[in-house]
């Protein structure tokens, strides 16, 4: 993120909009974002018919669903320093093309390679996706409301994970996986459509603008937060915390209840709804209930403890009404995640905060394709050891969910502060 003060404008605010126009256009924003969370969670469904007529094999399929995630990773710098030069209009707005192109692409693949071609498109499109709603968030909203105002927007967004349960399995059923991609490229081209229409920030004060930063100084900026002691600790966590949730819902839990429990694609659909709809409240309610300073943080880590467990059962105890009931428990504890936006809100100066919030949505993203890439291989060795696949996958995702919060709790953690910004 640029080493300007925080993107999100802490030292040169952009003059203040209305709330009820302040919200408009975050709604707005939120499209796209829901969106996004759409082509992430697709593979759970998409999953079973791609491995079925291109023939994927499970690590294939793994390292399919983390290039959207290692794109979006990958561009998050990039994507901070747009939104420094251009602003949040102009950087959606020529980033989220991408994601039309790549979903077109996608809708069209023969290979392997064309859909990877296509995924890595859409995970680069989609990429500014919820950082031009946390950027605009602290630029319009009081900092007092930003973990609350930030934890409605992830609600909102996992509405896109509505339209990748029983919906995308229903049209897949009745037509093919492509349909679904080409669904998707069309909605995606009406939320953009709609932010070009509805987002127009107001210009800053005559003087108010400073120096664009260079590309260098956006990196070295970047690579400063490290010199912070509790920096560590926050990527480890962020690496764990959200991929645990998209990488059960997003990526295995519809090839676990097809081929584990014997469920047809429209039944794992709809327990895919039934997870998302309970993971819909669960950031704004974590957003609006829990503490801050030590308070928060033990939260983080009792959190992370409980979500590594419930994944290891899954894991483990291979009965049907385990596999179904325990992604919809999951769906309703998954908004710990948001915490982790307060917790940087909390510990980082205004001056680096935006460095700092694109950081961590780096390391969220970048710890999905992590996450996904390593499932998808022990997946992929565990007949070979004896072991099932599914199982194995599982038990890799909470080892690495434990490792993320052990090395939260053993690194150096933010000095405890009042929670000002709760």
């Amino acid at each position: 993120m640029p080493s300007r003060p925080d993107v999100a404008a802490a030292a040169q605010p952009a003059p203040a909009l209305p709330v009820r126009q302040a919200w408009a256009m975050l709604l707005a924003l939120a499209c796209a974002f829901v969106l996004s969370q759409a082509f992430r969670s697709l593979a759970a469904i998409m999953g079973p018919p791609l491995m079925r007529e291109l023939a994927l094999s499970a690590s294939e399929l793994g390292n399919w669903s983390a290039a959207y995630h290692l794109a979006f990773g990958v561009m998050q710098v990039a994507m901070g320093i747009s939104l420094d030069v251009w602003g949040v209009r102009r950087t959606i707005l020529l980033a989220f093309p991408l994601t039309v192109a790549g979903a077109a692409l996608s809708a069209n693949a023969s290979s392997y390679s064309m859909l990877m071609a296509g995924q890595l498109l859409i995970g680069a499109g989609c990429s500014p996706a919820f950082l031009v709603c946390t950027v605009f968030t602290s630029r319009h909203f009081a900092p007092e409301r930003f973990t609350a105002v930030s934890g409605t927007v992830m609600s909102i967004g996992y509405l896109g994970m509505l339209l990748t349960a029983t919906p995308l399995a229903w049209l897949i059923e009745r037509s093919s996986w492509r349909w679904g991609f080409g669904a998707l490229a069309s909605a995606a081209l009406v939320a953009w459509l709609l932010i070009a229409w509805r987002v127009h920030e107001p210009a800053s004060a005559p003087g108010a603008t400073p120096p664009r930063a260079s590309p260098m100084d956006a990196l070295r900026g970047l690579l400063g937060l490290f010199k912070l002691p509790h920096t560590l600790g926050m990527v480890a966590y962020g690496m764990v915390a959200y991929a645990s949730f998209i990488t059960i819902r997003g990526l295995w839990l519809g090839p676990l209840l097809v081929e584990r429990a014997g469920l047809s694609l429209v039944a794992s659909g709809n327990v895919a709804l039934a997870m998302t709809l309970a993971s819909i409240g669960s950031p704004a309610l974590f957003g609006r209930l829990t503490p801050g300073g030590r308070g928060r943080q033990r939260w983080l880590l009792t959190m992370a403890l409980v979500a590594a467990a419930l994944v290891a059962t899954l894991g483990l105890v291979q009965i049907a009404w385990v596999d179904v009931v325990l992604p919809v428990l999951y769906g309703l504890l998954s908004g710990f995640a948001v915490l982790q936006y307060g917790y940087v809100h909390e510990s980082y100066a205004p001056a680096v905060r935006g460095r700092a919030l694109s950081l961590l949505t780096m390391a969220m993203f970048l710890g999905v394709a992590l996450m996904q890439s390593v499932s998808g291989w022990v997946a992929g060795w565990a007949p070979a050891l004896g072991l099932e696949p599914f199982s194995a996958a599982l038990l890799s995702m909470s080892a690495l969910l434990l490792a993320g919060a052990a090395l939260f709790g053993w690194l150096p953690r933010a000095p405890s502060q009042s929670d000002t910004h709760r």
